[in-house]
């Protein structure tokens, strides 16, 4: 994990996967949800449903290979896997 290039580690069934927001992934959000602004897509993950909180956990994990994973992650620890992202990345 290197917080220096925005990484964060989630862990899923004792296994460790890396969490990046890029600059690509965040044209993949604004495209995925329809938003215009970073404004917009900041309320809009607001309110994520579960099928949405996968995709967005799926742009974000480094490694592609790691999508699978995702089935074994509770709600509350992808939330704050997203929210960490984030906040790495732009904070």
């Amino acid at each position: 994990m290197n917080h220096a290039r925005g990484e964060v580690e989630i862990v899923v069934d004792g296994k460790p996967h890396q969490l990046c927001l890029t600059l690509g992934g965040l044209a993949e959000l604004e495209t995925l949800f329809a938003c215009q602004s970073l404004q917009d897509l900041q309320a809009r993950l607001k309110r994520l449903s579960a099928r949405e909180m996968r995709d967005v956990l799926g742009i974000l994990l480094v490694a592609d290979s790691d999508r699978t994973c995702l089935d074994g992650l509770s709600p509350t620890d992808a939330a704050r896997g997203i929210a960490e992202a984030f906040l790495v990345a732009l904070g």
